[in-house]
């Protein structure tokens, strides 16, 4: 199989999701919440509130949302707020962070694109909107170098994948079918065992042998690599540039109606603190750490630090079109009706902020707010 290919790869990913993770929109709990303000951040010239007391966002204790990690620990998303006061909290699954924001437990969260567009359909559009990008790449199929020597060798094994319908999961499935392997995308079972396990888990369950290896994000990659795992596959070689969404920064619809002036804060935040990122990587990194620490407990070791960091690109560009062709390839394999996407995106704030910063406005592959 070649090493680079068009985004059909990878169509399936985010669209298959949305029946998959309707039953898990009402199991999952909220996540953790802490007050992110502090007494000293500067904010605007005269620190003075905007038109909310208080944002509230959501994200993961992970790599993959750096953006909201190093802006929180720097202070450089409550700089842009002024007397707005920035509470987070943070989640483990992208349903439970959709289910919050449908609530109104927080008003912008930092989540990936299968859960994104499950709440987009399901809500017939006015739950919510991208509003920027985040991050791009950090997925990898890790495998036990001793069982599985090739690609071709993957057949007949078992390998992990987060959760029954989440990005990941449903990439691999699209992965499968390309090779002409056969899956039930329900149970998993077929010419490969698709084995959903908790990212927490998957480590053990690779240390033990249960599983022949895992298509995970990081850090959950590099922890296999440290166990000894070999990387197979960087999901990256499999998108034109190398580049496809992993995360995206999405809006209450309700809240970026009323208070577009807090959204747009948030954003300049995000913006600036992605070029702090690129201009400090090993700050950045370190910063990140240290707010996984915070949230957790305990820091990542320099050897699934170092690697995980390397594969994860921050950026304010949604790559919108490898969202369409995620929705569009699935439709085509006959995975589901056709979505109505048109207007997930609302990049008005976004390029506002990109203008001012002296950096170029971002596209939305025809699925912009009209």
């Amino acid at each position: 199989m070649p090493a680079a290919a068009p985004p059909r790869r990878r169509a399936l990913a985010a669209a298959v999701a949305l029946p998959l993770l309707t039953g898990l929109l009402g199991a999952c709990g909220y996540g953790s919440q802490k007050d992110s303000s502090t007494a000293g951040a500067k904010a605007t010239a005269d620190g003075r509130k905007l038109s909310a007391d208080t944002v509230r966002i959501g994200y993961f204790p992970n790599i993959t949302h750096a953006t909201p990690l190093v802006g929180e620990q720097e202070g450089l998303l409550q700089k842009e707020l002024g007397g707005t006061r920035l509470k987070s909290t943070t989640f483990n699954a992208g349903p439970s962070e959709i289910e919050a924001l449908n609530a109104g437990s927080i008003d912008i969260g930092w989540i990936g694109p299968s859960p994104a567009i499950n709440g987009y359909v399901k809500s017939k559009g006015k739950s919510l909107r991208i509003v920027s990008g985040s991050a791009s790449g950090g997925v990898r199929l890790v495998v036990h170098p001793d069982r599985v020597s090739s690609l071709d060798d993957v057949k007949g094994k078992r390998i992990a994948t987060p959760q029954k319908g989440n990005t990941q999961d449903v990439a691999f499935l699209h992965w499968i079918a390309e090779k002409g392997w056969k899956v039930d995308p329900s149970s998993g079972k077929g010419d490969v065992s698709v084995v959903r396990t908790d990212n927490k888990v998957t480590p053990d369950a690779f240390a033990s042998g249960s599983v022949d290896g895992a298509w995970v994000p990081e850090p959950t990659a590099s922890k296999l690599v440290s166990q000894g795992g070999k990387v197979l596959l960087d999901e990256s070689s499999l998108w034109p540039d190398g580049k496809f969404v992993i995360t995206n920064v999405v809006v209450s619809q309700k809240f970026l109606d009323a208070h577009p002036d807090v959204v747009e804060a948030v954003l300049r935040g995000s913006v600036r603190t992605n070029a702090w990122i690129a201009a400090n990587p090993d700050k950045a990194k370190a910063s990140a750490n240290a707010a996984l620490k915070k949230l957790s407990g305990k820091e990542l070791p320099a050897q699934v630090l170092d690697p995980a960091w390397k594969s994860i690109v921050t950026t304010d560009d949604p790559l919108a079109a490898t969202l369409r062709a995620q929705a569009d390839h699935a439709v085509g394999a006959g995975l589901l009706d056709r979505p109505d996407l048109s207007g997930i995106y609302d990049v008005t704030l976004l390029n506002k902020v990109l203008k001012a910063e002296g950096k170029p406005a971002v596209d939305t592959a025809k699925l912009g707010r009209q």
